[in-house]
C-alpha cells in the first residue's frame, strides 16, 4: 500500500471513485468492485472523539447533514459517498462520543445503534480503553476490551442479522500524549480488534498501518498533533482508507 499511490493519493483519486461508483448505480448494489454500500443503505459511524469530531448533538437526527456528521473522517467519507451516489438514497449518521470506551458504547447501543437499524455499521474504538487505563481512570484490560467488543457485536448481529460490519483499527502516532509507556500494550489492543473483526467476518480498515507509512512522508505531528486526534490531513487520509476498504475493496 504505497502512500504516494494509494493513501496520500486520496484527493487525486477522487475521479477513480466516481468512475467505479457509476458501475453500481444501475444495479443498486454498490460498485462493480464489491462495495459494501448498497442503494438505500443506512450507514452508521460509531466510536469515540475521533469519530465524534465535534458533531452537533441537537442535529444528530438529520441524515447526511454536515454538522451532524462532524468535521472528521466520518464526514469526509460520507461526503464522498453522497457525491458519488446522489440517486441511491443513502442515509449516513454519526454517533461517536468523545471519551467513550467499549462499555460506554454498550450502555447507549440500543438508542445509538440498534434503533437506527443501520445496514452498514462502522466502529472505531479502543484508544480510550488504553489511554484512560494509563491515566489511572479505568481498570479495563485487553481481555476486557476484546470480551466486551465481542459481546457488543454479537448483540448487534442478533438484533440485525443482515448488518454489514466494519471494524476500524485503533491507531496512535508517536508524538504528543503518546509515549513509550503505551507500548507494547497498545499493539495488543490492535491485535484484539483484529481478532474481533475476523470473528465477525467484518471488513477491516488498517488505520495504524496507514499512519505508520504516512510518517515516512510527513512528521507524526502533521497527521495528529497529540498523537491521537487526527488533523484535517489525518482525517482526510482516514476517509480515503475507509473508502478504499469499504466502498471499493481491493482498490489499489
Amino acid at each position: 500500500m504505497a502512500v504516494g499511490g494509494a493513501w496520500l493519493g486520496g484527493c487525486a483519486s477522487s475521479g477513480e471513485h466516481h468512475a467505479h461508483a457509476g458501475a453500481g448505480h444501475e444495479s443498486g448494489h454498490g460498485s462493480a468492485h464489491g462495495s459494501l454500500v448498497a442503494a438505500g443503505d443506512i450507514v452508521l459511524f460509531q466510536g469515540d472523539s475521533i469519530t465524534d469530531a465535534g458533531r452537533s448533538r441537537p442535529e444528530a437526527g438529520q441524515a447526511n447533514h454536515q454538522p451532524a456528521l462532524g468535521n472528521g473522517y466520518a464526514w469526509l467519507a460520507a461526503a464522498q459517498l453522497l457525491l458519488d451516489r446522489p440517486k441511491d438514497h443513502l442515509m449516513v449518521y454519526n454517533r461517536g462520543i468523545s471519551g467513550h470506551k467499549v462499555p460506554q458504547l454498550a450502555n447507549r447501543w440500543q438508542a445509538d445503534c440498534l434503533d437506527l437499524k443501520p445496514n452498514l455499521l462502522s466502529v472505531l474504538i479502543g484508544v480510550n480503553d488504553i489511554w484512560h487505563g494509563l491515566n489511572g481512570n479505568y481498570d479495563g484490560t485487553v481481555q476486557t476490551y476484546e470480551r466486551d467488543y465481542m459481546a457488543l457485536l454479537t448483540r448487534t448481529r442478533e438484533a440485525l442479522p443482515s448488518i454489514k460490519l466494519v471494524v476500524c483499527e485503533p491507531f496512535v502516532l508517536r508524538c504528543g500524549a503518546v509515549t513509550d509507556k503505551w507500548f507494547p500494550l497498545f499493539d495488543e489492543y490492535r491485535a484484539a480488534a483484529k481478532r474481533v473483526a475476523t470473528s465477525f467476518h467484518a471488513s477491516w480498515v488498517p488505520f495504524q498501518g496507514m499512519f505508520d507509512e504516512a510518517v515516512q512522508y510527513a512528521p507524526a505531528e502533521h497527521w495528529a498533533k497529540d498523537g491521537v486526534h487526527p488533523s484535517s490531513a489525518g482525517a482526510s487520509l482516514m476517509a480515503h482508507a475507509w473508502l478504499k476498504e469499504v466502498y471499493h475493496p481491493g482498490l489499489a
